[in-house]
């Protein structure tokens, strides 16, 4: 069992922990727990034979939790984030190898292997520290950067009902995700609505996502005023987004989900980032082969503690579509 039960990011990045699993050990049954939300992305994976929901877990009593555990029969649990009620309910189940990082004193009693990983300090990327938690298992757990991607065993979906008629087949599809639901630094509205006017409308298919409560942020900056850009925000759910993804030509975006969708399905990303620490792209650019990071090269400690970041709003917009300008999608 994988257990990762954060983000769409973070369980797109841990997907390939799978993929190196089934590399060295080719009959081995992965199982990866995660919040119900994401279960659309886990289940995208070719490499994942069981979704579990964490929601379950934690709905039940820990004798009941422990119970549930016990009936998987599992072998190994890894603990990529980790969760101390389920390290005491993995102990107490009795799942042979329970492997942790020794950074949690939780793990010191309830895990069994433990791996000296401080995710904090760390030059490595969060999809390469996620495969150091392997070390107890595989011998070699460090791959570059381009080798992790194709490790997700990243599926997309068959095509969804209501998601096809966002996507214009006579221009280049371009999805802008503007907002982050707070967990990245934002390029601003403003920065996206000047880049819409930049985009020829005869070319460029311009597609907004987001949540109907995003979309409520970002409507009359950047659809009401635009007759040709298509606002999807609050219409599809998780497996309809990947989807209209998957049939997109490229996705532009801050460090969010729909970003580490896009590049593991292997469409154009670019991604914009801020260059403090650990919010830079070294520890969570995209990871796909078709994945373009803009990031200003200086050292920035001003925006820390604020939430407007000026190291990411002064990217400008021009920038942005020169790139995409540049990009061959034939």
């Amino acid at each position: 069992m994988i257990s990762r039960t954060d983000g769409i990011g973070d369980v797109v990045l841990t997907l390939p922990v799978a993929g190196l699993l089934k590399k060295e050990y080719p009959n081995v049954e992965i199982l990866f727990l995660a919040q119900n939300y994401t279960r659309p992305i886990v289940e995208c994976s070719a490499n994942v034979d069981t979704f579990v929901s964490w929601e379950t877990l934690v709905s039940v009593s820990f004798k009941e939790r422990v119970k549930i555990l016990e009936s998987l029969k599992l072998d190994a649990i890894i603990h990529v984030f980790p969760r101390k009620e389920l390290a005491k309910a993995a102990k107490k189940a009795k799942i042979p190898i329970r492997v942790g990082t020794s950074h949690r004193i939780f793990h010191l009693t309830t895990c069994n292997k433990l791996v000296n990983l401080s995710r904090k300090n760390s030059e490595l990327h969060e999809s390469q520290l996620n495969f150091m938690l392997l070390k107890p298992l595989i011998d070699n757990c460090f791959y570059e950067i381009p080798e992790i991607s194709s490790k997700a065993g990243f599926v997309a979906p068959e095509k969804q009902n209501g998601v096809s008629e966002y996507i214009d087949k006579e221009k280049i599809n371009v999805i802008l995700h503007p907002k982050s639901k707070g967990s990245a630094r934002e390029w601003g509205l403003d920065n996206f609505k000047n880049l819409i006017e930049i985009l020829d409308s005869s070319k460029y298919n311009i597609i907004l996502t987001g949540s109907e409560r995003e979309g409520k942020a970002f409507r009359d900056t950047l659809a009401y005023p635009f007759p040709h850009v298509r606002d999807t925000s609050g219409q599809l759910n998780l497996i309809q987004l990947i989807s209209l993804i998957a049939q997109s030509d490229a996705l532009i975006a801050c460090s969010t989900g729909p970003l580490h969708i896009a590049s593991i399905l292997d469409i154009y990303t670019i991604g914009i980032y801020p260059p403090i620490r650990p919010m830079h792209p070294g520890r969570w650019k995209p990871i796909g082969n078709k994945s373009i990071v803009m990031v200003k090269e200086t050292e920035c400690n001003k925006c820390r503690k604020s939430d407007i970041c000026s190291c990411i709003t002064d990217i400008k917009p021009d920038e942005i579509a020169k790139i995409l300008q540049s990009l061959n999608f034939n």
